[in-house]
């Protein structure tokens, strides 16, 4: 499965990015990139991803290589979809 697009909607629409959303590819930097991506944002970014995909993560999953990237995001789902 590639979860890539429904990621990148589902951050376009925690972070309220808009129409900036739609220029995130999976090489987009995520954290330290983009300012509206702070430890709160992150936090509704799980849960939302956590909604959408009906997954559960554990805090010991959460790490700044799983944020690292818009595609490492997506992977990181796709690994938790199996």
């Amino acid at each position: 499965m590639d979860s890539l697009a429904e990621v990148r909607n589902i951050v376009t629409d925690t972070l309220g990015l808009g129409g900036c959303g739609a220029e995130l590819s999976a090489d987009s930097a995520l954290l330290g990139a983009i300012p509206e991506l702070d430890s709160m944002a992150v936090i509704n970014l799980i849960t939302a991803l956590e909604e959408h995909f009906g997954l559960t993560i554990a805090d010991d999953e959460i790490s700044a290589e799983v944020f690292d990237t818009l595609g490492s995001l997506s992977a990181f789902v796709d690994r938790k979809l199996g």
